[in-house]
């Protein structure tokens, strides 16, 4: 029952995004290209657009309210007992509607074997999404202070319901709900961006949702701020506190800091220094993230 009430309630929402968006322009008005270099945000781990770890309320894609975008991104990340993969695709309506999936796989490496799961063991995760912008441009509209909001939700599927109830967990599915704010303050070359979301998520979704601990939502921090050193080239830094649902590892909060640079119109990369702290009793997580991303 609760499944299928999460699948109609996904479908209700892009239902609903997908015809707000058709109102903004008519087919004869659809056009691509029109957003400033980098002010798309780039692609999060989760497939939407935003920074590598936090979700902006910005619109993935190239597109202006005109036209439509998309973007697809390839991200590595690599820390010293575990490896995330992620891949997806987002696209933009008008600039006011965003849809998008992306598959993540997190490999246990070496540590799987002492965890009991078996050498190079992998979680993998489905992610749908689906994000639409309330007000504000956080381009355009420099003469004022009120940015761009959305708000947004996240449905996602584990693909190990037995190891996630092994550890604790309650669900391997579930739905993150967040709202967005995002402001560029282009005369001081100065991108912030916040989001809360609600959450149960173990570690994004990659060991569950809820726990032995706690099975209920809790509002969770997403921030940005980011510097253009040139219109091609941003570096700044990114925080997502998480929940710990698990009472076998406590779940520690994310940062990092980031170097973004567009080569063209078109591609776009995303090193990263990342800290995810501890992870299911593996200390001090910290390594590389690495992400190319092209989109019109």
């Amino acid at each position: 029952m609760r499944r299928q009430w999460i699948t109609k309630l996904g479908v209700g929402l892009v239902g609903a995004a997908t015809l707000a968006a058709a109102g903004v322009a008519s087919a004869a008005e659809i056009q691509t290209g029109g957003k400033l270099l980098l002010t798309g945000g780039f692609s999060s781990l989760e497939g939407g657009a935003g920074g590598g770890l936090s979700t902006w309320s910005v619109i993935a894609g190239n597109e202006t309210d005109g036209g439509i975008g998309g973007k697809v991104h390839a991200t590595y990340v690599e820390v010293p007992d575990y490896t995330l993969r992620s891949a997806g695709a987002a696209l933009g309506l008008h600039d006011w509607v965003e849809l998008s999936v992306a598959r993540q796989e997190f490999d246990t490496g070496a540590a799987g074997a002492k965890l009991g799961l078996g050498k190079g063991f992998t979680f993998k995760q489905d992610i749908v999404g689906v994000k639409v912008r309330l007000l504000g441009d956080a381009v355009y509209e420099q003469d004022s202070w009120i940015p761009q909001v959305a708000i947004g939700a996240q449905f996602k599927k584990n693909n190990q319901g037995n190891i996630v109830r092994a550890v604790g967990g309650k669900d391997d599915s579930g739905v993150d709900y967040y709202a967005a704010a995002t402001k560029l303050l282009l005369d001081k070359s100065l991108m912030l961006s916040g989001a809360v979301r609600l959450t149960k998520a173990n570690q994004t979704g990659l060991l569950g949702f809820g726990g032995d601990k706690s099975d209920s939502y809790k509002a969770q921090f997403e921030g940005s701020a980011g510097l253009l050193l040139s219109k091609r080239l941003a570096v700044g830094a990114e925080y997502r506190s998480k929940p710990s649902n698990l009472g076998f590892a406590r779940e520690d909060d994310w940062v990092d800091l980031f170097a973004a640079y567009a080569i063209n119109k078109t591609v776009s990369v995303t090193a990263a220094y990342v800290d995810l702290g501890d992870i299911a009793t593996f200390k001090d997580q910290r390594g590389i993230y690495i992400s190319l991303q092209a989109g019109f």
